[in-house]
C-alpha cells in the first residue's frame, strides 16, 4: 500500500506543478482554449492520444470486448491506430488547422456557425456537445473508480468525488496548455505502464503460449460459434460483425468528436502535423493495441449476485493478483489516461457553452476576462453533473461511452468532414445530420431496436455520411461568393524550403 500511495502522491504533485506553471497561459480566451495555437508536435500528438484513451478503454472496453471477442479484440486497437489516428491526422489535420484559423473559430460549434453561416447551427451544436459529453465523462469516473476500489479499497463514491475535485483544480489553473504538458507526461507513463502490465499478466499465466492455450480451451456461447473451442483465439473471434461495429465506433468516431478535433485547432505549424501524425499513430498502436490484447486474456467467470456478468470488474480482478509495485503502475497508468481525457472533455464542454451559447446570446458584451471566468465556472458545473451521473450509472462503461460517441460523431462527423473539402454541403444537410445522429442514438436508448448501443453509434455515423451528400444535392446551395471567401484560405500561397518540397527546384529548372 505504501508503494501505491507514494506513486499516487508523486503523480498528483507533478500535475499540480504543471497547472500552476501554466497559469500564465490563461490570460486570454485564445490562450485558455487553444494555447495560443502554438502547441508543438510532441505535445499535440500526445494530447490527441491521451484524450483518445482513458479508463473507459483500459477498464471498460478491454474488459467487455476482451471477454466477448478474445484475442481478436486486438483488431479494435489496430483500427484505432490506423483509422482513428493515422487517417484522422492525414485527412483532417491540416485542413482543420487552416480553415479554423481562417474562420477564427475556437470550437467545433463555432466552425459550424461560421462555415455554414448559421447562428442557429452554432447554438444547437453547443447544446449537443454539452449534453452528450456528460455520459462520456461519467463513464471515465466509473472506470477509474473501480480500479481505485481494487487497489486502495476506498469506497467508490469517495474515488469519484476526489478525481472530480482534482480535475477541476487542474484544468481551471492552466487551461489548454496545462492539459497539453500534462498529456505529454501522462502519455509517457501510459506507454511504459501498458508494456509492463502486459508482460506481467502473460508471465502470471505461464507465458504467451500457455495463455493462448488456456484461452483456446474456452467454448464460445455466441450463436455463430456456440460450443466451439478455440473461437477466442481465432483471427476474427466468435462474433466478427459486432466486432466490426466496435472498430467503427471507436476509430471513425474520433473524426467527429469535438474534444479530438480541438487538438487540430491548436497545431503550431506544418512540422507539427507531420511529426504528430507519426507519433500519435505509434502511441495508439502501443496503448490501444496493448489494452485490447491484454483484455483478450481476462477471466471469464465474474458474475454478480443476479448472475449478470460484471464487465467493468474483469480487468481490475485480473490485475489484483499482480505485485503491489505493478498495481501502483497500473493505477498511475489509468489515472494518467483518465485525467488527460477528463481535462480535455471539461475544457471542450465549458468553452463551447461559453463561446457558442452564452456569449452574444444570453450574455452581451462579454470581455476576455469574463469569458475565461465563465468557462472556469462551467468547468465546475460540468464536473458536478458528470459526478452525479457516475455515482449511479445506468449501464456499463462501454454502453455509456457508446451513447456519447454515437450521438456526437453521428451528428458532427459528416458535416465537419464534408465541410472541409466540399463547397456543396448545405445548411439543410447539416441539420439533417444533427437530427439523424441524435435521433438514432437517443431513440435506441428507449426502444432498443438495435441491440447494441455500440452498433447504434456506428450506424448513426454511417447514416450521416450517406445523408449529408444526398440532402445537399436536393437542397439550395450557399451563395457562390460566400463559398469562395470561405475556401480562399486553401489557395493562399506559401514559401517553403527545399528540404520540405522539391517543387521549387523543379520550377526553376523548367524556367531556365
Amino acid at each position: 500500500m505504501g508503494v501505491k500511495v507514494i506513486l499516487l502522491v508523486i503523480f498528483f504533485a507533478v500535475m499540480a506543478v504543471v497547472g500552476i506553471y501554466s497559469r500564465r497561459h490563461t490570460k486570454s480566451v485564445d490562450a485558455f482554449v487553444l494555447g495560443g495555437r502554438s502547441v508543438g508536435p510532441w505535445l499535440t500528438a500526445f494530447a490527441y492520444g491521451t484524450s483518445y484513451f482513458s479508463a473507459v478503454v483500459f477498464v471498460g472496453y478491454a474488459g467487455q470486448f476482451g471477454w466477448k471477442y478474445g484475442i481478436a479484440s486486438t483488431w479494435i486497437g489496430i483500427g484505432n491506430a490506423v483509422l482513428g489516428s493515422l487517417l484522422a491526422w492525414v485527412v483532417l489535420g491540416r485542413r482543420t488547422r487552416v480553415m479554423s484559423q481562417h474562420l477564427r473559430s475556437k470550437t467545433m460549434p463555432d466552425f459550424f456557425g461560421e462555415r455554414y453561416q448559421s447562428k442557429s447551427l452554432k447554438i444547437v451544436a453547443s447544446v449537443i456537445v454539452f449534453v452528450f459529453l456528460v455520459p462520456y465523462t461519467a463513464s471515465i469516473y466509473n472506470g477509474l473508480s473501480r480500479l481505485f476500489e481494487m487497489a486502495f479499497h476506498v469506497p467508490y463514491t469517495w474515488c469519484v468525488v476526489t478525481m472530480a475535485a482534482f480535475t477541476a483544480i487542474y484544468v481551471i489553473l492552466g487551461g489548454y496548455m496545462a492539459t497539453a504538458i500534462n498529456d505529454f507526461i501522462q502519455g509517457i507513463i501510459m506507454l511504459i505502464g501498458i508494456v509492463a502490465v502486459i508482460v506481467a499478466v502473460l508471465n502470471n499465466q505461464g507465458g504467451f503460449v500457455e495463455a493462448i492455450r488456456k484461452l483456446a480451451q474456452i467454448e464460445s456461447d455466441v450463436a455463430l460459434t456456440a460450443g466451439q473451442p478455440g473461437a477466442f483465439t481465432s483471427f476474427f473471434g466468435p462474433d466478427p460483425m459486432n466486432l466490426l461495429g466496435v472498430v467503427v465506433l471507436t476509430s471513425l468516431g474520433t473524426w467527429g468528436l469535438p474534444q479530438m478535433i480541438h487538438k487540430f485547432y491548436a497545431i503550431k505549424d506544418e512540422k507539427s502535423i507531420n511529426t504528430g501524425t507519426v507519433i500519435s499513430t505509434i502511441f495508439a498502436i502501443v496503448v490501444s493495441g496493448g489494452c485490447y490484447f491484454l483484455g483478450g486474456f481476462d477471466g471469464k467467470e465474474l458474475y454478480d449476485e443476479s448472475g449478470m456478468i460484471v464487465f467493468d470488474s474483469i480487468i481490475p480482478h485480473m490485475l489484483s493478483s499482480l505485485p503491489d509495485i505493478l498495481i501502483g503502475i497500473v493505477v498511475v497508468l489509468v489515472l494518467s489516461a483518465s485525467m488527460s481525457t477528463l481535462s480535455s472533455l471539461v475544457l471542450t464542454s465549458s468553452s463551447t457553452l461559453t463561446l457558442d451559447f452564452l456569449k452574444d446570446n444570453i450574455i452581451k458584451n462579454m470581455s476576455e476576462k469574463k469569458q475565461v471566468i465563465t468557462m472556469q465556472i462551467l468547468i465546475v458545473f460540468f464536473i458536478v453533473v458528470s459526478v452525479l451521473l457516475a455515482l449511479d450509472p445506468p449501464t456499463f462503461i462501454a454502453q455509456l461511452m457508446g451513447i456519447s460517441w454515437g450521438a456526437l460523431a453521428g451528428a458532427f462527423l459528416a458535416p465537419f468532414l464534408y465541410g472541409l473539402y466540399w463547397k456543396g454541403v448545405t445548411k439543410a444537410a447539416v441539420w439533417t445530420s444533427f437530427f439523424s445522429g441524435i435521433g438514432i442514438t437517443v431513440s435506441n436508448m428507449f426502444f432498443q431496436y438495435i441491440s447494441s448501443p455500440i452498433n447504434a453509434g456506428a450506424i448513426a455515423m454511417a447514416a450521416g455520411l450517406v445523408i449529408v451528400p444526398i440532402v445537399s444535392v436536393l437542397t439550395p446551395k450557399m451563395e457562390k461568393d460566400t463559398l469562395k471567401q470561405l475556401f480562399a484560405c486553401y489557395d493562399e500561397k506559401v514559401v517553403i524550403s527545399k528540404k520540405h518540397s522539391l517543387e521549387a527546384g523543379n520550377r526553376e529548372r523548367k524556367e531556365s
